[in-house]
């Protein structure tokens, strides 16, 4: 019995570490060299040709470039609201007649409701290093869709970060370095796995208590 809950672990262990590296970043190829073309030129401008005005910057699949991260948010949200509402209503019932033994107090009626909220949130995120990224495609219009993680294994703790978007070329600097703010349709994700990111989260039947509470 204790074997079987042993292999089980395993199983369920090797699993989340083959989620945890996904297709989609991993580093991509450069394309297979053409075949030689037979036409007696030295000049074979398939072979990665690039003018000299570029220099050395990327501009093939399978390039590197590096990301300088320098992603700073700030946000903040304040909001109050005050209600009151009041009513009443009274009745002055005939002196004379069957009704004539109902009191004044016993027709009068009133009511009130009150309500008064406040809320205030406030969010800061910073994020700096560098990640190099490998060029997944050049798009027709010559900007390049990038991708590419670094994964950091540090005491007891996994860390990675993610990232893919596209770049422009203008944008690279002569040792293929681009700010992460200049890279559209980011997608930034910074991961922590092992003992320090567990302690940090809310247990599994704290979060199913959570769901099922009103309050």
């Amino acid at each position: 019995m204790t074997r079987a809950i042993l292999l089980a672990c395993t199983a369920v262990l090797l699993v989340a570490a083959r989620r945890e590296r996904e297709p989609e970043y991993r580093p991509t190829p450069p394309p297979p060299a053409p075949p030689a073309a037979a036409n007696g030129a030295i000049f074979q401008p398939q072979y990665g040709y690039a003018p000299l005005t570029s220099g050395q910057r990327a501009a093939q699949v399978g390039d590197v470039i590096t990301i300088v991260l320098v992603e700073r948010t700030q946000g903040s949200s304040q909001s109050t609201s005050n209600t009151n509402r009041e009513g009443s209503l009274s009745l002055t019932p005939p002196t004379t007649g069957p009704l004539s033994f109902f009191r004044p107090s016993d027709v009068a009626m009133g009511g009130g409701n009150e309500f008064q909220g406040r809320g205030q949130t406030g969010q800061a995120n910073s994020l700096t290093g560098e990640l190099t990224v490998t060029v997944e495609e050049v798009l027709p219009n010559g900007t390049m869709r990038v991708r590419g993680e670094k994964r950091l294994r540090i005491n007891r703790g996994n860390e990675a970060i993610r990232l893919s978007g596209i770049v422009r070329p203008g944008d690279l600097t002569s040792d293929n370095r681009v700010a992460s703010t200049r890279i559209a349709d980011a997608r930034i994700d910074y991961l922590g796995r092992g003992e320090i990111a567990r302690s940090s989260r809310m247990g599994w039947l704290q979060r199913f208590f959570n769901i099922l509470s009103p309050f």
